[in-house]
């Protein structure tokens, strides 16, 4: 593996002081100060002396490739640093070097070239010269940053601790002032139906690749003869310069050298006055003078933050290409053959794994190193295998078995297959499920902590051209032990598993040890099976798995794709098979019908299903495959269900024998009995604790269990029926209550599967929430979630159509096959063109010279097929049987899906990429995509995520801060956060981006606008490259980046900023969102122009029909509108507004909140300026029309405080006496005290006080550390005019408990929830920087005339934050 160092910890990494205590017990500081990095002198090798900045914890090698990575040195390689005449050895760390200080000089020496290292050089010196274009991320599928085409600027440093790069983008901001009034564009102005595609790429600012060089190949004499190569002539090069003058250069040990040898003539000699230089592009220079002028110009442009240029860790597609097929600019570099993979022994990927899963987790540096080393195996690991599948179903590689049904594949180390199709688990079906679920199963295994010693094959699989592969790395050989010595090769070293047999061993002892301990981390519980051979087999796994010993002597585990509890609602047939096999003795045969139907009912709620289940769900059914199995989210949610179920039942069984006092002070059996009770009434494992275990072979096919398991097994069922019924009695209802709240509900079918899964619900229960959402009375304010979800149905079934169509397709075809397909899809009654119309056109497209013949099977398919097709598989799979409709355009009008998505969710499913260009789907007669917009297809991977612990960590304590109130700290951690992000994965990870956003957000609330600005432009960057150019997250981060760049003063950026998150919002969605709503009040409050009243009308539209009239949204656009009419002196249309809002924020707040008051004073300054007004146009008499009519315009300060508001920022909270929740609070834990006997003090301080449960890991220790510089921060936040309360998420927030009437209930009770799922809580920040206080209502704010000197005061819709909630 290249490059396994760290490259972390250069000019771009955050600085901070925060001492933040990440891992219990293993309390270690990191401090990124001056004491840990100094700055040195580089001098040598050619290169202009320079200083660099290096910090103590690097190696040798990590100053070594940041040195390589610089303008001064690039495209220098094999180099050595040496200090004081001594060389340095690559893996000594730099603070070890007691010679080395603050400004010591450090030489750069020149290292022999070998074959190898002078071929990388030469890759190096082209990755520099090819200088990648504008498009060319689009040609190679990867998701561009649009960013820098907005700000038409270098992206500022991403330094967290200042902000600098605002002078620059002020200045922008001041030389764009004169375009302020632009108006937006059409299709952007609310009520468009346009979606227009070439507006979401926009061309790139920056410049086309110069040319350096005609032609550069491998000269006609390459490879060097013998003679040569016993001289050290490793190849010869051609060069032809700019000038024309033709060249021959010799690689050598030393570097490269001009000879004497034409076109016609070998002469390998040096020519005279050639020198040898260690750098190609040195002896470039010396040949051609304009090579060495451009090359200068190269060298000397400004360098891109390094987010911007580093390759991401995995492949992020995009489903848009460039508007031009074909390249720009010829590849120049292409014959010189330094891009070919040598043809070297393929890695080791196994190996390669377990070796970086082997290294040191002592200290924090260590765990750091081992995480980059992971990520870094895993990403070159998921890179492989994409190159893999698209050789192998390519046909460039043969299989090593000789079964056509399922071929076994061996390239580049990798093990590539199907798997094999039978009817056990549901054939085609079922091997995509199994295939699938063993991906899960390893990263199961993966993520379980403190587990050294239990390991698994580096796992991905990967979708191209309809086909699914598995790729593993290859296992090692087997290790036998001494009583393996005579058995069969096949069972040699498989330890566990329920073919292994009756073994005693030392090393079996250790691997069920460590079965036991995964059994727990997983709930999984002990069981027997019987085995083929009639033996009784425990297990800690599922049937299928194999636990083995390597030849490398590690454990291994295989085969774990049933490692999760099977779902009871989707196998009936097993259900029945498991019963018949347990519960033998106790059938008996029934006569009738009736009588089986009965029995049936009445032993509904024995066996674990709900009341009337199978009536209201018409679960348990069978579904096409026999791989359902529960996701681990769900298990989660449903053992903390069972706890408090569990809670309840002790709590009622106590207070029937006297009370919990009188049980818990007696020396009885009382409080015993009702513990064991209580864990019997749940269903759990152990009789004396609560514990719940499940077992993944119940419910499982060709499964069976002795007799003296039936009870056990039983219970399991039980268990299994109830986690499978929690889904659709609580899960999805949850899931619904929460969507219709939020205005970050999901917009596309990746945050819809994200936020389902969260809730534990598989997608296959997309059919029950599009049922539930029928019968909702919400129905209405849940139609964006209702859209979601058919499309979803409608792709997914339209990808396993596709799949199978693909197969009849050959390779030349492939384009043309991929525009009909879309054709009869998106097209009504599509009737392509006949084929003897297009042959003339088809026959000048290269390799398409036949065109579509009558006697192409794939040809043949028809819009009304396909539809068929479609509907069959979304009934099997879904349940939907009418709500498809007849045609696409039934599910564009009835739920008004757009085309547009729908290809677009197409495309990133199937991965395939169409050019960039308007399409129609207008035309019955007219392809609306022609193959020659299809550029490519892409293999579409799942693999294992690697973790990123001690920064995850960090930032989950973070959050825990941001719960408690305490900023600073928060601040301090998030910092912290992002240093470890930067260190482990470069920034480029979800979770790093969903970090810097919440980081952007604490850093605005402290007062610090430009270092917010600083830290969003880099958020939208990883957010882009990361997750995607058009991915909801990115559209979130655009709306926050616009608030930022608006508190300092650039208007234009971010009225561009708004403008392109509605661009993208369009097209992925529609208007009709939420989150729509959220950017048209924040463009309102922006633009200047005539569209402003239409999207503020949009927004209330919005508002109002997915909340209602007395939402807080609802209410702030009321307010937003009312606002601008006063600005218009339309008084008498903003009074109608603004009595909206006052009668909305009274019946939310109540008379005495301070938002009513403000209100409510406002349309009394209202009122008395229209009075004003009417008067003064009445004395006017008949000059009334030349009369200026005074209006009332919101200062800068009031729109920015708006816009945090709209954007969810900072949240209204319900009540404003901070006081008086600290008394009741106080009084609570004193009775609480006192009814246990134990003696507290009167007063409790204020960091007693506690909202949702305590931070993990560091969190407690550091905040008792400052407890008291944060006790006095709260109390300075605890006025009603300067608090307020912040909703700061990492990516997913669900939105607040609502009460009966549908309104927010916390008070300022925001939930935070980290990105793999965690809820943490309920939020409650008081925020009181300076730059947000103020005692001005927002009648004092808008009360000043336009035309006079507006006041900076800012908007006084500030309130108390104190958190009802948290008094639960």
């Amino acid at each position: 593996m290249k490059d396994k160092v760290r490259r972390g910890g250069g000019k771009n990494q955050a600085k901070t002081e925060a001492a933040v205590v990440l891992g219990g017990e293993d309390a270690v500081s990191i401090k990124q100060d001056e004491g840990t990095s100094f700055p040195v002198k580089i001098q040598g090798a050619g290169v202009e002396p320079f200083e660099l900045q290096v910090h103590g914890f690097w190696l040798v090698q990590d100053a070594l490739v940041t040195l390589l990575s610089r303008n001064e040195v690039c495209p220098r390689s094999n180099l050595s640093l040496a200090l004081t005449g001594t060389a340095l050895d690559p893996r000594a760390d730099l603070q070890s070097l007691k010679s080395l200080k603050a400004g010591a000089i450090i030489r750069l020496m020149e290292e022999p070239y070998t074959t190898h290292s002078a071929r990388l050089h030469l890759a190096r010196v082209m990755e520099l010269l090819r200088a990648s274009g504008p498009h060319d991320a689009l040609r190679e599928g990867c998701s561009p940053s649009i960013l820098e085409t907005l700000t038409h600027t270098q992206a500022p440093d991403t330094s967290l601790s200042n902000g600098k790069s605002l002078k620059r983008s002020l200045s922008n901001a001041k030389a764009e002032s004169t375009n302020q009034d632009e108006a937006p564009p059409e299709y952007l102005l609310p009520g468009s139906s346009e979606r227009p595609l070439m507006a979401l790429l926009p061309h790139s600012s920056q410049p086309e690749a110069h040319s350096y060089l005609k032609d550069l190949a491998l000269s006609c004499w390459n490879p060097p003869p013998g003679h040569r190569k016993l001289q050290g002539d490793f190849m010869y090069i051609t060069v032809v310069t700019t000038e024309g003058r033709r060249c021959d250069i010799t690689s050598c040990p030393k570097g490269f050298f001009l000879n004497r040898s034409t076109e016609d003539a070998f002469d390998p000699r040096p020519a005279q006055s050639s020198p040898v230089c260690h750098c190609f592009t040195d002896l470039l220079c010396h040949i051609s003078p304009a090579f060495k002028q451009t090359f200068t110009t190269l060298k000397n442009k400004p360098t891109q933050p390094p987010v911007e240029v580093m390759p991401t860790p995995y492949h992020t597609l995009s489903w848009l290409g460039p508007p031009c097929s074909s390249r720009a600019h010829k590849n120049t570099f292409s014959r010189l053959g330094v891009d070919d993979q040598a043809a070297t022994q393929a890695p080791d990927w196994n190996e390669e794994l377990q070796a970086a899963r082997d290294l040191p987790q002592g200290s924090l540096e260590e765990r750091l190193q081992r995480d980059r080393a992971l990520l870094q195996v895993n990403s070159a690991f998921v890179r492989a295998v994409m190159q893999g599948a698209e050789t192998v179903i390519d046909g460039f590689v043969e299989p090593v078995n000789g079964n056509p049904e399922d071929p076994a594949f061996l390239w580049g180390g990798l093990f590539m297959s199907q798997g094999a199709t039978g009817s056990v688990f549901g054939g085609e079906r079922g091997r995509r499920a199994a295939q699938r679920l063993e991906l899960k199963g390893v990263q199961a295994y993966s993520d379980l902590e403190g587990l050294q010693g239990l390991h698994t094959l580096p796992t991905a699989i990967v979708d191209y051209r309809g086909v699914r592969l598995s790729a593993q790395g290859l296992a090692p050989g087997l290790e036998s032990s001494e009583q393996d010595q005579e058995a069969s090769p096949a069972s040699r070293g498989l330890l566990y598993g329920v073919n292994s047999g009756p073994q005693e061993s030392t090393q079996r002892r250790q691997l069920l040890s460590l079965l036991a301990h995964s059994a727990k981390s997983l709930s999984i519980q002990r069981h027997v099976v019987v085995a083929p051979n009639g033996y009784q087999v425990p297990l800690f796994t599922s049937v299928d798995a194999q636990g083995l010993l390597g030849a490398d002597r590690r454990f291994y585990l295989l085969d774990v794709f049933r490692t999760f509890p099977a779902d009871a609602n989707f196998c009936p047939e097993e259900e029945r098979q498991s019963q018949t096999t347990t519960e033998e003795e106790e059938e008996s045969s029934k006569s009738s019908k009736e009588e089986d139907e009965e029995e049936e009912k009445r032993g509904c709620e024995k066996e674990g299903w709900p009341e009337n289940y199978k009536t209201t769900s018409g679960l348990p059914k069978s579904f096409p495959h026999r791989l359902c199995r529960l996701r681990p989210e769900l298990l989660q949610a449903f053992i903390q269900h069972k706890h408090c179920q569990f809670t309840q039942h002790v709590r009622e069984k106590l207070d029937e024998n006297g009370g919990f006092e009188e049980c818990a002070t007696a020396n009885d059996s009382r409080a015993t009995e009702a513990v064991q009770a209580a864990c019997k009434e749940v269903g759990s494992v152990s009789n004396i604790i609560f514990e719940m275990r499940f077992n993944p072979n119940v419910f499982s096919p060709g499964i069976h269990f002795p007799p003296s398991e039936s009870a056990t097994t039983a219970l399991q069922e039980r268990l299994l029926r109830e986690a499978a019924a929690f889904i659709v009695t609580h899960q999805i209802p949850a899931f619904l209550q929460s969507c219709q709240q939020s205005n970050e509900a999901p917009m596309d079918g990746a945050s819809l599967k994200q936020a389902l899964h969260l809730k534990g619900i598989n997608l296959r229960y997309l059919g029950h929430l599009v049922k539930a959402i029928s019968q909702s009375e919400h129905k209405e304010s849940l139609r964006h979630i209702m859209r979601s979800a058919m499309g979803e149905i409608f792709i997914r079934s339209t990808r396993r159509v596709f799949n199978t169509f693909l197969q009849g397709v050959d390779v030349p075809s492939l384009a043309a096959a991929i525009s009909h397909f879309l054709g009869c899809l998106l097209v009504h009654h599509f009737t392509p063109s006949p084929v003897g119309e297009e042959t003339k056109k088809k026959s000048r497209r290269r390799g398409r010279g036949a065109g579509a013949s009558e006697n192409t099977p794939w040809s043949m398919l028809t819009g009304t097929e396909l539809w068929n097709l479609v509907c069959q598989d979304a009934v099997e799979t879904y349940g939907i049987s009418d709500s498809l409709g007849s045609g696409l355009n039934h599910l564009v009008e009835h739920y008004g899906l757009q085309k547009i998505s729908l290809l677009r969710e197409f495309c990133l499913k199937t991965g395939v990429q169409l050019r960039l260009r308007d399409y129609f789907f207008d035309h019955q007669n007219k392809a609306p995509i022609s193959p020659d917009d299809i550029l490519n297809i892409f293999p579409v991977v799942k693999h294992i995520h690697m973790p990123t612990v001690d920064a995850s960590k960090a930032y989950h304590a973070a959050q825990n801060s941001i719960q408690k109130g305490l900023l600073d700290q928060a601040h301090e951690q998030l910092k912290e956060a992002a240093f470890l992000f930067s260190r482990v994965c470069d920034d480029l990870h979800p979770e790093a981006c969903y970090c810097h956003s919440l980081l952007a957000k604490v850093t605005y609330l402290q007062g610090k606008a430009a270092e917010a600005r600083s830290v969003q432009l880099k958020t939208v960057v990883i957010s882009e490259r990361v997750l995607g150019f058009d991915h909801p997250n990115t559209i979130q981060q655009y709306a926050l980046l616009a608030v930022y760049v608006y508190a300092g003063g650039e208007t234009v950026l971010a009225q561009k900023c708004l403008l392109r998150a509605r661009l993208l919002m369009l097209t992925v969605h529609g208007e009709d969102h939420p989150f729509t709503a959220t950017l048209d009040s924040c463009l309102g409050l922006v633009l200047a122009g005539d569209q402003t009243e239409q999207f503020l009308k949009n927004a209330l539209r919005l508002n109002t029909s997915f909340f209602g009239a007395t939402n807080l949204h609802t209410a702030l656009s009321q307010h937003l509108l009312a606002q601008w009419m006063c600005s218009k002196g339309d008084y008498r249309g903003a009074m109608t507004h603004e009595k909206e809002a006052l009668s909305a924020f009274t019946t939310l707040f109540g008379e005495d909140h301070p938002q009513t008051r403000c209100s409510k004073e406002f349309l009394s300054t209202i009122t008395k300026q229209a009075v004003k007004v009417e008067r003064t146009l009445r004395q006017a008499g008949a000059e009334c029309s030349e009369q200026t009519v005074e209006c009332l315009s919101p200062t800068t300060d009031t729109i920015l405080e708006q816009m945090v508001l709209a954007t969810g920022i900072r949240r209204i909270t319900r009540s404003d006496r901070l006081q008086e929740f600290k008394q009741k609070h106080l009084e609570r834990k004193l009775e609480a005290a006192r009814q246990l006997g134990i003696k507290l003090p009167f007063e409790l301080p204020v960091s007693d006080v506690r909202c949702g449960k305590e931070a993990e890991d560091g969190g407690n220790k550091a905040e008792e550390k400052n407890s008291k510089g944060q006790q006095e921060q709260q109390e300075e936040a605890a006025s009603p005019e300067s608090a307020g309360s912040v909703l700061a998420n990492g990516h997913g927030a669900e939105p607040e408990k609502t009460d009966e009437n549908g309104d927010r209930e916390g008070a300022g009770a925001g939930q935070i929830k980290s990105d793999s799922g965690e809820k943490n809580g309920d939020v409650d920040v008081l925020a009181s920087p300076s730059v947000l206080k103020s005692t001005l209502t927002w009648a004092d704010v808008v009360s000043k005339p336009s035309n006079g000197i507006g006041s900076k005061a800012v908007n006084g819709v500030d309130s108390a934050a104190a958190n009802e909630a948290a008094e639960e």
